[in-house]
């Protein structure tokens, strides 16, 4: 099968690199819904048990991330995806170390995490947004971006129920983005 030249079509480098290791897109985005799953299980608790919770999800978030981000090497997308991934994952570290922090920094670090996520997300579906389903990928980008807004906006008045469930609700669309994209790679890939 011929290469299509690149720059044929946009996004095409970003297409092949995922192309590529769709499998592992397809699984990052199944570990990632995990997560959210989990975090949707687990919203109870103590400042201390969600600080916990919560650095150990984000542990995994940027394990995770880091991962994915190896599917669009090569690519613009790579650095930004790395990027969201070791500021996950240094979060999740400072915060397992660290479990007295108070509710409000715990909540102002997520909400900056939260929104370069989005921001970076919205970036990727963009240049996917040629290829069926990218519009999971800026569902994905938004949801992030507004938990972020919203974990700011409200402080003072986050409860840990809310907290557990917004990080839930955004991993949750994030890894579903992932499979959905990684399947209409493999429906595209199909086609040829």
């Amino acid at each position: 099968m011929a290469q299509p030249a690149q720059g044929s079509r946009p996004g095409q480098l970003l297409f092949d690199a995922l192309a590529k290791k769709n499998d592992q897109l397809f699984w990052g985005g199944v570990a990632m819904a995990i997560v959210g799953g989990l975090a949707l299980l687990f919203p109870f608790g103590a400042t201390l048990a969600i600080a916990i919770m919560a650095g150990w999800l984000l542990i995994l978030a940027g394990a995770v991330t880091i991962a994915d981000a190896f599917t669009v090497e090569g690519t613009g997308a790579f650095f930004g995806q790395l990027l969201i991934g070791l500021l996950k994952l240094a979060l999740g570290i400072y915060l397992l170390r660290h479990p007295d922090v108070s509710m409000v920094l715990l909540t102002l670090l997520l909400a900056a995490v939260f929104v370069i996520d989005g921001a970076s997300q919205l970036a990727l579906a963009f240049e996917l947004r040629p290829l069926d389903g990218w519009g999971w990928m800026l569902l994905s980008g938004i949801v992030a971006i507004s938990v972020g807004i919203l974990l700011a906006a409200e402080l003072q008045e986050m409860s840990l129920v809310t907290l557990g469930i917004l990080l839930g609700v955004s991993f949750l669309i994030t890894g579903l983005s992932r499979v959905v994209i990684s399947r209409r790679l493999s429906a595209l890939a199909a086609r040829r």
